[in-house]
């Protein structure tokens, strides 16, 4: 058994006894009138709360989270005319989503790129196929079906109802087989959530900021008594609000909570940096834990390769790196050498970096001029990253290396290796795949980005089905209960290829909200 394996299994049987212990207490109180909650999930005391004898608000449909599964959500359950809010505890909606860098996999849309610049074939059951090797096969293989089905119709809805832009290429990214990921024309993720938004509000969904979840409402431990409403502190106010017919959340990770990522994978220290939003805390999985959901896979949290080194943000220039090894991008250290795959899975290109040694710290990615708009960049978003130092322009890769104070030899070695490895179509130092449109290192102007790895994404989280509904520590569902996005785990196993993120919040908001649209009231 792997280790991850054992731990999880751990995981799970601290979680059972704690739900079985406190569901003893849970059976005498729910004759009072009190709420199921456990508390801090992992430990065995149970913390009671007596269930309100009125709402504030009453809705058919609450959604935690404003990000891409929560106006997801938001947009099916109101279009299905269900009385929809969504909640956001942040002074802005969006969350990650709008700070995410734009990237969508899906095997085709309604423009056709990939056919039309004849970048091979791909479908759904590639993209499946891909998910689940990337992550080592941990993935539950339904719900990767549901990302992958869904993506390219959630794609084209985007663009078709929200008015979404995408760049006319496609890009081939780490650990994909195919030429499948389109870029945003904003070059962020606020492209897809304003598209959202708009489909959302047009339906009638209200987004209420400033409102942070503080309870989940649950009547006892019945597998049959479902969720019943949240307690939200706005402002100087707390209010119970009432899901008439289901709850949905769609708060993201828990990137930001150094103590909870910690528990849960010790080796993310402090010092590891955060690519993530303030928000990304994850108390709604304790919460869910509370009311007794199950939890799969939380060790699993990725680290993004190509951050911006100081900072750890992800920028526009950080995801140049991303988009860049399909098209011949070239990544190396300070002594001027390739030290991986390019096309390799993010958890691999992370910690190559990593085992260079803190000293090594950064590396860089070298393109030219030719890749800039194949790669789905834009030449605007270059000038603008050379003003601000973050990309570097040089007309040799001898003046490079000078500029980036590696040897000049070394530097002009690696680049004139790799030209020709792709003119031979073989790479005998990493073995990576080439394909015929990736463009050798021979015409400048030349640009680099420097990168280093930062604490990005949680693959684990709640456990679902493929209807996005929750399930708890026996296996039933929890009635009325949903879940969609980074806060749900199993979708992407031990390391989540790029681009994917979007499609599976989306696509499962979709099915969260259609299907809570559906709940009796």
């Amino acid at each position: 058994m792997k280790r991850e394996d054992t731990e999880a299994a751990a995981t799970k049987g601290v979680s059972r006894r704690s739900v079985l212990k406190g569901a003893v207490a849970m059976g005498a109180a729910a004759a009072s009138g009190l709420a199921l909650n456990m508390g801090v999930p992992g430990t065995a005391e149970a913390m009671i709360k007596k269930l309100p004898t009125k709402w504030d608000e009453t809705w058919d449909v609450v959604i935690i989270g404003s990000g891409f599964a929560g106006l997801a959500a938001a947009a099916e359950a109101a279009g299905k005319g269900a009385k929809v809010v969504v909640l956001e505890k942040m002074p802005t909606y969006g969350g990650n989503s709008i700070i995410n860098g734009g990237v969508y996999a899906a095997w085709d849309s309604e423009f056709h790129y990939r056919q039309k610049l004849n970048l091979g074939d791909d479908s759904p059951k590639q993209h499946i196929n891909d998910t689940l090797k990337g992550g080592d096969y941990y993935s539950i293989p339904e719900l990767v079906e549901v990302m992958a089905n869904g993506a390219a119709g959630a794609l084209n809805w985007m663009i078709d109802e929200g008015g979404a832009k995408i760049r006319p290429t496609v890009t081939r990214a780490g650990g994909h087989t195919a030429y499948r990921t389109h870029s945003a024309v904003a070059g962020v993720g606020r492209e897809y959530t304003e598209a959202l938004r708009k489909i959302a509000e047009k339906r009638g969904a209200k987004t209420v900021l400033n409102s942070e979840v503080t309870w989940i409402w649950r009547k006892d431990a019945d597998p049959k008594s479902p969720v019943l409403g949240v307690e939200v502190k706005r402002g100087r106010r707390t209010l119970n609000i009432k899901a008439a017919k289901a709850l949905i959340l769609a708060s993201g990770g828990f990137s930001r909570d150094i103590k909870m990522r910690m528990a849960h994978n010790p080796r993310l220290v402090p010092a590891f940096g955060c690519t993530n939003h303030p928000g990304a805390t994850g108390e709604m999985i304790r919460f869910a834990q509370s009311i007794g959901a199950d939890t799969l896979q939380m060790n699993f949290i990725q680290l993004y390769p190509f951050a911006e080194p100081e900072t750890s943000i992800l920028d526009t220039p950080a995801v140049y790196p991303f988009n860049g090894p399909g098209y011949g991008i070239v990544y190396v250290n300070k002594l001027g050498k390739r030290f991986v795959n390019e096309l390799e899975r993010r958890d691999v290109c992370a910690f190559a970096q990593i085992n260079l040694g803190a000293n090594m710290k950064p590396t860089w990615s070298i393109f030219n001029h030719a890749m800039i708009l194949k790669m789905g960049g834009s030449y605007e978003e270059v000038e603008a990253g050379l003003k601000k130092g973050r990309f570097i322009k040089a007309d040799s890769i001898a003046e490079m290396a000078g500029k980036l104070g590696i040897p000049a030899d070394a530097l002009v070695k690696t680049i004139e290796d790799h030209n020709r490895y792709i003119e031979q179509g073989k790479d005998p130092d990493f073995n990576k795949p080439i394909t015929k449109v990736m463009i050798p290192l021979v015409e400048g102007p030349f640009y680099s980005v420097s990168q280093w790895p930062a604490v990005h994404h949680c693959m684990g989280g709640i456990r679902i089905n493929p209807n996005a509904q929750v399930i708890d520590v026996f296996g039933a569902v929890i009635p009325k209960l949903y879940a969609a996005g980074e806060v749900a785990g199993g979708v992407h196993g031990s390391n989540r290829l790029g681009s994917n993120a979007i499609p599976d919040a989306v696509s499962f908001g979709r099915v969260a909200g259609t299907n809570a649209a559906k709940e009796r009231a």
